[in-house]
């Protein structure tokens, strides 16, 4: 398995597994997703074996410690450094799931996280996810305010390390 930043080829296999791990609701659309790849790719991340994507991980910087709906409408170039990491998404194809490429992803964001001295990652998940997250290093913060998909979602925050 490689890590690489993503490539607007992938898409197609992207989606694929966007709508595998969310509900319609939920998952980022066709222009989302290209949105993304186009403007934050520094930090859109696939997992990929014999040139068939296994996963992905992606989100903008922002510069507070939560996710807000309007991330989901509308992404920015990041800055070179500062802020908080966000992850809008992070999936796995039905096919590699329980392989722990999850965790691979998180993990390189997480040296991203390092080398560019952001604050932390953000994220939110459903209640399902809190434990899987939590050991991972995520601290729960309580519900979100969001209300993306008509979800709960939990806020769940890495600070950077010292």
């Amino acid at each position: 398995m490689i890590l690489r930043n993503v490539r607007p080829t992938d898409l197609e296999q992207l989606m694929i597994i966007e709508q595998e791990g969310f509900t319609l609701e939920e998952a980022a659309t066709k222009e989302a997703m290209t949105e993304r790849i186009q403007f934050i790719g520094d930090t859109f991340l696939v997992a990929e074996q014999d040139n068939i994507i296994l996963g992905y991980i992606n989100g903008p910087i922002i510069h507070k410690p939560y996710i807000t709906d309007d991330l989901f409408e509308k992404i920015q170039k990041n800055p070179q450094s500062g802020g908080y990491q966000s992850i809008l998404g992070l999936a796995v194809s039905k096919s590699a799931r329980n392989q722990g490429v999850a965790k691979v992803l998180l993990h390189k964001m997480d040296e991203l996280v390092q080398e560019n001295e952001r604050e932390g990652i953000t994220l939110t998940c459903k209640k399902e996810l809190v434990p899987f997250y939590e050991k991972c290093g995520f601290r729960n913060h309580g519900v979100s305010d969001s209300a993306h998909g008509g979800v709960t979602w939990y806020n769940m925050v890495k600070l950077r390390e010292a």
